[in-house]
């Protein structure tokens, strides 16, 4: 007897998704709000507050069944943000 390994299916990995898409909603609210406490510029500000609703725009991404393009919409953009965030400090 061989049994093949299974992968997750579609409704976890749904699941799954969308549980990584409320983490980082969750670390970027916390990271926000913290941001909001140092006296921040408004454009770091800003950069931190798009990354909270790209968050949410995954969590609606994997509900819909749209995972994968959601995981790399969530990638791209976090990266992105902190890319931006490194540039602003640098200045």
């Amino acid at each position: 007897m061989t049994s093949t390994p299974q992968g997750l299916t579609p409704r976890q990995a749904r699941r799954l998704r969308m549980g990584i898409g409320a983490a980082a909603m969750t670390v970027m609210a916390v990271v926000l709000v913290r941001q909001l406490g140092d006296g921040s510029s408004l454009v770091s500000l800003g950069l931190y507050g798009a990354a909270f609703v790209l968050s949410g725009a995954v969590i609606e991404m994997s509900r819909r069944g749209r995972t994968r393009l959601g995981m790399a919409v969530l990638v791209t953009g976090f990266v992105l943000v902190l890319l931006a965030e490194w540039l602003l400090r640098s200045r």
